[in-house]
């Protein structure tokens, strides 16, 4: 089984900047392709960005599109998701996740197999 680990949440101001970190223990998932995902309070989990699994390949969600980049250093085990340009609506809970059964990024929830436990994100307006 693999294990996700996120990091580099934090509270910052809008227009500022975050990069959050996933790291992957246990199974390798230098196969898989990965995602982020965020939820805010009382509403549902959110496709963020995906890439496949040897990251030359990424899609975006339309809101974050040109603010946020994805990216995956497989030698590490970890992918990366730098976020730009933040606004109010960017906060979030923030997970990562691992897709064993394809190599090319999925938007969908179910897609996935594996979670983190999720970093939370402020923006203060």
């Amino acid at each position: 089984q693999a294990k996700l680990k996120e990091s580099g949440g934090g509270l910052v101001q809008a227009g500022g900047s975050l990069r959050l970190s996933c790291e992957a223990s246990g199974r390798t998932v230098r196969n898989d392709a990965m995602g982020w995902f965020r939820q805010a309070p009382e509403k549902g989990r959110e496709f963020v960005a995906a890439i496949n699994w040897n990251g030359d390949a990424t899609m975006y969600a339309d809101s974050v599109k040109g603010r946020f980049t994805i990216s995956r250093v497989n030698a590490e085990n970890t992918l990366y998701l730098q976020m730009s340009s933040l606004k109010p609506e960017d906060a979030a809970v923030y997970y990562c996740a691992a897709a064993t059964r394809y190599d090319s990024g999925r938007s969908v929830a179910s897609a996935y197999d594996y979670w983190g436990q999720g970093t939370q994100v402020t923006v203060s307006s």
